[in-house]
C-alpha cells in the first residue's frame, strides 16, 4: 500500500447560519408564568422527559448500538479487530500449550474463518444459566475461561467480550466444536442462536437455542473452527480484510509464540477494498487470487528482533529474560455470590530482544500475552527507564559522562535501538477493549528490574564477547547525546539573533505582506525561476525562497549535518517552527508549504529531497495537509487562429496529454505553431505565463502530500532515501520491468 499519496487540493470557505430566534413568550413585555403550587404538587413528566423515554439495551443490543465502543471503528479497521478477537482466542489456546497450528482464511463470499487445534470450547451445559458452554460464550458479554477459573494462565481475552462482540456484529457465524468424540456445531444471526435452511447469511433462519451434534470424531481429536460474515449493515461499505495486515498479525504472533504454526489463505477473486490497516508484507502479493502464506519460527522473539532491524548491526541481539512476584487486589466472587476485594499473587514474565545498528530510527513493538500493545503501556515504560538509568550508570563509570555533563535521554539511548518487549502475566489491565494499552502498574518495576540487571552484565563485559559490542554501543549513544546538545545549542543561538536582531530571516526571502490563512511559501528552485516568480506572485500572501540545486539527503544524514546544510537550515528557518520533536505546528510563519521544481526528472529529485526532509523533521504539516507540490505545464501549444472565446495558449502537463490535444485540434481543423513549446524549466516561462498556470489559485493545481500509513511511510522512505544501497537496488531490479519507458524524461 502506498504511504505517500497525493490529492488535488480544495478551497473551503467558512459561513455562519441564521441568528437564533427568541423564543415565544420570552419577549419583552411577556409575562412569567404565575407559580400555582408547591413545586412536589407537580405533574410528572410536565418537560416532555420521562421513564418511557428510557431504554434498556439487553444482551448484545448494546454491541449493535454502539459498535464503536467495542472494535475502535466500523471501517476495514474495526473488521481486523473483530477478526483478531476471534484469532487471539485460537492463540490463547497455544498459550496454554494446547494448540499447535491455527489456520486462518479469507473466502470468496466475504466471510472468514479461523481454525485450530486447541481443547476446543467447552460443549457441556452450564450450571447457572444452563446453555451449552458454546453458546455461553457467544451470546452473553463477559463469559470465558480466563477469569482466573485455571483454564488459561496468561492470555490477551480478558473481558470475555471478544467472541460475543463479534457474533452481534456478524449476520451469520457458525462454530464447530471437535470434542468427546463428536463435532458439534451451532449458529447465530446476529448474535441469536439457531439454524440455518442453507449456506450463507443470507438462508432462511429459524431462531432456537442448543447444540446440533454432529458426525463422530476420535476421542482425541479436539479443536475450534469458526466462521462469521460482517453485517454489512454495521460495516461502512468498502471495509473488508487486507491479506499484507493479516500475514503481518500472522508472522508476528508466530514470533511471539515459538513452534506455532500459523498458514493464512486467501480464496478473493477481486482485488481489496480500501480502508483496512496498511499492509506491511511486501511478500504478500496484495491483489493477487489464491494467496498462502504459512509461518512458524522455533527462535521466537530473537528472530523477530532480527527481522524487524533494517540497518547494520552494532551488536548482537540481546535477549533478556526474567520474572517478578507481585500482589494486585482483585473482587472475588465469594461463596454467597457476593463481591469481595481479594489480594491475589500474580507472577509477571519479561521477554525482551534488543539490538542497536548504525541507523537512527528506532524500532519498539511491545506485547502483552502476544497481544500487541501498539501505544505501548507500563511495560514500555519500565523498559525504557531501566535502559536509559543504566547506560547513564555505565558511561559514567566508563568516564565518558564526566562530573557536571548532561545525562543522556531516551532519544539518545533509543536511536538506532530495535527492540520486541514482551511481558506475560494472568488477567492484565487494559485501557478499553482494543488493548492497545497496558495498565497493570506493577508491570512497570518488574520490567525496570530485569532489564536493568541483564542489560549491566552485558555492558561490563561480563557476558562472553560483549566487551566490544558494548564499547560500539556506549559510543553510538554519547555520540547522539553529543549531537542533540549541538542541535539545541544550535536553535539557543537561532533564537538569540532573532532576539537581537530583525533580519533573522534568510536574506534571500522574498517575504509576503499578510501572515493570515491564505499565506504560502513557495519553495523555488533556482534564481532564474525565482526571478520570474516574482513578478508572477501575489504579495499579498505569496512568499518565495530560492534553493539552490538540490538539498541533502536528510534520510542518511546526522541531525547534526542537517542543522549545518545552509538550505536545510534556511527551511527550517523560514517556517519558524523548530524542528523534530520540538517542531510546534501552531508556530509555523505560513499556512501553505509549496515546493515548485521543473517538471523534469531533476525537478522530480528535488521534491523527493524536500519530502524527505519535512517528513523526518517536520512531518506535523505534512500530517496535517499543509504541504504541496507545484504542477508546472509541461508544453505550451500556440492557437494561430483562436476562435471567439477560445484561449491562443493551451498547457498540457504530460506527453501522453499533449498527444491527445494535438489530436483533437487537428480533428477540429484548428491550427496551431509547430512544434509545440516543451518547458526545461520554471525560468523558460514569463510572469504571465507562471502565474497562469503554477502560481495564481484561481487557475493552479496543486498536489497535497499526505500521509496514509506513519510505519509505511517510514519504511519506504528508508529504503529509498536511505543509506541501505543492498535493498534499494533489489527493489530497482524488482520493479524495473512495471516501468513505462515512455515515462523518462530523457
Amino acid at each position: 500500500m502506498t504511504a505517500l499519496s497525493t490529492e488535488p487540493a480544495r478551497s473551503v470557505s467558512a459561513g455562519t447560519g441564521p441568528a437564533g430566534k427568541r423564543p415565544a413568550g420570552k419577549g419583552p413585555g411577556s409575562r412569567a408564568p404565575r407559580n400555582t403550587g408547591p413545586s412536589h404538587t407537580t405533574a410528572p413528566g410536565t418537560d416532555g422527559y420521562t421513564a418511557r423515554h428510557l431504554t434498556v439495551l439487553e444482551g448484545l443490543d448494546a454491541v449493535r448500538k454502539r459498535p464503536g465502543m467495542y472494535i475502535g471503528s466500523t471501517d476495514g479497521r474495526g473488521l481486523a479487530q473483530c477478526l483478531g478477537e476471534i484469532f487471539d482466542n485460537a492463540v490463547d489456546e497455544a498459550l496454554a500449550g494446547a494448540c499447535t497450528q491455527i489456520e486462518v482464511m479469507l473466502h470468496a463470499d466475504g466471510s472468514a474463518e479461523v481454525r485450530d487445534d486447541g481443547r476446543g470450547i467447552p460443549v457441556d451445559n452450564e450450571p447457572k444459566t444452563g446453555l451449552p458452554g458454546v453458546e455461553l460464550i457467544m451470546t452473553r458479554l463477559h463469559a470465558g475461561g480466563k477469569f482466573g477459573g485455571g483454564s488459561y494462565t496468561a492470555s490477551g481475552g480478558l473481558h470475555g467480550v471478544g467472541a460475543s462482540v463479534v457474533n452481534a456484529l456478524s449476520a451469520r457465524l457458525d462454530v464447530w466444536v471437535e470434542k468427546a468424540g463428536h463435532e458439534w456445531a451451532i449458529s447465530f444471526r446476529r448474535g441469536v442462536p439457531g439454524q440455518f435452511a442453507g449456506d450463507g447469511p443470507d438462508a432462511a433462519f429459524t431462531p432456537g437455542s442448543g447444540l446440533r451434534r454432529g458426525p463422530k470424531v476420535a476421542r482425541t481429536a479436539t479443536g475450534t473452527r469458526i466462521r462469521f460474515w460482517p453485517d454489512r449493515q454495521i460495516f461502512i461499505p468498502g471495509a473488508d480484510w487486507t491479506f499484507g495486515w493479516l500475514a503481518q498479525q500472522a508472522r508476528q504472533t508466530a514470533y511471539l509464540v515459538p513452534g506455532l504454526a500459523i498458514r493464512i489463505a486467501d480464496e478473493r477473486l477481486a482485488p481489496e477494498g480500501a480502508g483496512g490497516p496498511a499492509d506491511e508484507s511486501a511478500e504478500a502479493g496484495e491483489g493477487q487470487p489464491g494467496r498462502s502464506a504459512t509461518f512458524r519460527f522455533d527462535g521466537g522473539i530473537s528472530e523477530f528482533c532480527a527481522h524487524l532491524s533494517a540497518g547494520e548491526p552494532v551488536t548482537d541481539v540481546l535477549r533478556i529474560t526474567g520474572s517478578g512476584a507481585f500482589t494486585e487486589t482483585v473482587p472475588v466472587l465469594d461463596e454467597a455470590g457476593h463481591l469481595t476485594p481479594t489480594e491475589v499473587e500474580r507472577q509477571l514474565d519479561v521477554d525482551v530482544a534488543m539490538r542497536w545498528d548504525t541507523g537512527y530510527d528506532t524500532v519498539l513493538r511491545s506485547f502483552v500475552n502476544v497481544i500487541a500493545t501498539s501505544n505501548g503501556g507500563t511495560h514500555v515504560t519500565g523498559f525504557e527507564r531501566a535502559i536509559v538509568r543504566t547506560l547513564n550508570d555505565q558511561l559514567k563509570a566508563a568516564r565518558l559522562l564526566k562530573a557536571g555533563d548532561d545525562p543522556v535521554t531516551k532519544e539518545d539511548v533509543l536511536e538506532g535501538l530495535t527492540a520486541v518487549v514482551s511481558v506475560r502475566l494472568p488477567e492484565p489491565q487494559f485501557e478499553g477493549q482494543t488493548k492497545e494499552v497496558l495498565g497493570t502498574p506493577a508491570a512497570s518495576k518488574i520490567v525496570a528490574q530485569v532489564v536493568s540487571t541483564e542489560l549491566a552484565s552485558f555492558l561490563e563485559g561480563r557476558v562472553r564477547g560483549s566487551k566490544q559490542q558494548a564499547r560500539a554501543v556506549l559510543d553510538k549513544v554519547i555520540s547522539a547525546a553529543r549531537t542533540r546538545i549541538a542541535a539545541r545549542e544550535h536553535r539557543e543561538n537561532q533564537r538569540r539573533k532573532s532576539a537581537l536582531a530583525s533580519s533573522a530571516l534568510p536574506a534571500k526571502l522574498v517575504d509576503c505582506r499578510s501572515a493570515d490563512d491564505r499565506s504560502e511559501l513557495f519553495i523555488v528552485e533556482g534564481d532564474s525561476a525565482l526571478g520570474t516568480a516574482k513578478n508572477a506572485r501575489n504579495s499579498e500572501f505569496q512568499a518565495l525562497l530560492p534553493i539552490r540545486g538540490k538539498i541533502l539527503n536528510v534520510q542518511k544524514a546526522s541531525l547534526a549535518d542537517m542543522l549545518k546544510n545552509a538550505e536545510c537550515a534556511a527551511i527550517i528557518q523560514v517556517l519558524g517552527a523548530g524542528s523534530g520533536t520540538a517542531f510546534d505546528l501552531d508556530s509555523a510563519r505560513y499556512q501553505r508549504v509549496i515546493f515548485m521544481a521543473d517538471a523534469d526528472v531533476d525537478g522530480a529529485h528535488i521534491r523527493t529531497l524536500l519530502l524527505t526532509l519535512f517528513h523526518r523533521y517536520m512531518r506535523p504539516m505534512v500530517e496535517a495537509g499543509r504541504v504541496f507540490a507545484a504542477v508546472p505545464p509541461l508544453h505550451r501549444i500556440e492557437l494561430t487562429n483562436p476562435r471567439k472565446g477560445q484561449q491562443r495558449y493551451i498547457y498540457t502537463y504530460s506527453d501522453a496529454e499533449l498527444r491527445r490535444t494535438l489530436l483533437e485540434l487537428e480533428r477540429k481543423g484548428q491550427r496551431f505553431a509547430e512544434p509545440p513549446q516543451r518547458y526545461k524549466g520554471l525560468g523558460e516561462m514569463d510572469a504571465h505565463q507562471l502565474a497562469e498556470t503554477t502560481m495564481d489559485p484561481r487557475y493552479r493545481v496543486l498536489r497535497r502530500i499526505r500521509i496514509e500509513d506513519t510505519r509505511a511511510a517510514e519504511g519506504i522512505f528508508d529504503l529509498l532515501m536511505g543509506s541501505e544501497v543492498g535493498p534499494r537496488r533489489d527493489f530497482i531490479a524488482a520493479g524495473a520491468t512495471e516501468l513505462d519507458p515512455s515515462r523518462i524524461d530523457t
